[in-house]
């Protein structure tokens, strides 16, 4: 008679309880305030806890007179562990975007060079149309939203185009041209515009390399002949101008900023016309391919350009 083939139980899975529990405790360091958080008691975390670390066969807390510490392989499986969560939540948000259109939480990272200027108008337009909706706005350098969004801690993205990888979707908006300013005391504050000719020899200042701008500035002097400022790159819009301001190079500025921010003739930077504001940069959104929920993306694609075609008609140029 043939023996009865034994099957080894299979060990069981982690729950999401208790990875929730986990990323909290590591996001507080410590076991009674994660307790608190969560609503239940500091024994009910423990006992989370060690059944997480005996499902993985792993310590993963190191408890210490500061607190709760991460083992080395407690960090790898709260990295893995918050991608789990954001998934999981994700589902919840897709489910209630297919029921009722667009409801749920939409993360949106964009370039601090864009996101202020536009992204009020865009808020005020979703919720009006769209009041289920909650939309978490984080502004970062492109270099650093495209990493992010890679990494699932965005949805989207709205920045500078181009961006370019197999794993994205990318919808072009519109195009904003570049406004050169000077000090009021260079000798082309005057003029009303400046040429390419101008520009030869002149002093160009620009963003760090973390930013697409950048790039798209280098590229402009090396074609007309300017002297690209290396030793002083600025970090924002607003460093730009100051540095403008006084004296330490031209520099230029998107259309959306320059009319939010510089108003009229007490302003410290004159603004100038240049190649008729055909010298623009692109601007688009983009997602990961496959996330499962790319119609409610498309649909905030066509509210931005809307926004533009509507509340900024005449500065930028809306595409499709």
């Amino acid at each position: 008679m043939e023996k009865p083939i034994e099957h080894t139980p299979m060990p069981p899975d982690p729950t999401i309880r208790q990875l929730r529990y986990f990323a909290m405790l590591a996001q507080t360091g410590h076991y009674r305030r994660a307790a608190e958080r969560l609503g239940i008691t500091q024994p009910s975390l423990s006992l989370q806890i060690a059944g997480l670390e005996e499902t993985l066969g792993l310590r993963l807390v190191e408890r210490g007179r500061g607190g709760a510490v991460l083992t080395p392989a407690g960090r790898e499986v709260l990295e893995r562990a918050a991608r789990i969560l954001d998934q999981v939540a994700a589902l919840g948000d897709i489910a209630a975007r297919l029921r009722t259109g667009m409801a749920g939480t939409i993360r949106l990272g964009a370039t601090a060079t864009l996101g202020p200027y536009i992204l009020p108008n865009v808020a005020r337009r979703l919720h009006d149309r769209f009041p289920d909706l909650r939309l978490f706005i984080h502004e970062a350098a492109p270099r650093r939203l495209f990493d992010d969004l890679l990494a699932g801690r965005h949805d989207l993205i709205l920045t500078q185009l181009p961006v370019a990888s197999d794993r994205l979707r990318v919808e072009r908006l519109f195009r904003e041209p570049m406004n050169l300013v000077v000090a009021r005391s260079h000798p082309f504050a005057g003029r009303g515009r400046v040429t390419d000719a101008d520009l030869a020899g002149q002093t160009v200042l620009t963003l760090s390399s973390a930013f697409a701008l950048h790039a798209q500035i280098e590229a402009l002097c090396h074609e007309l002949g300017a002297n690209l400022r290396q030793d002083y790159e600025g970090t924002s819009l607003d460093a730009l101008r100051q540095m403008a301001a006084m004296g330490m190079g031209l520099a230029f500025l998107p259309a959306l900023y320059v009319r939010s921010e510089i108003t009229g003739r007490g302003d410290d930077v004159a603004v100038l016309q240049f190649r008729q504001d055909r010298f623009t940069r692109s601007i688009g959104l983009a997602w990961r391919t496959g996330s499962g929920d790319e119609a409610s993306y498309r649909r905030m694609a066509e509210l931005v350009r809307e926004v533009a075609a509507d509340d900024f008609r005449g500065l930028v140029v809306p595409e499709r």
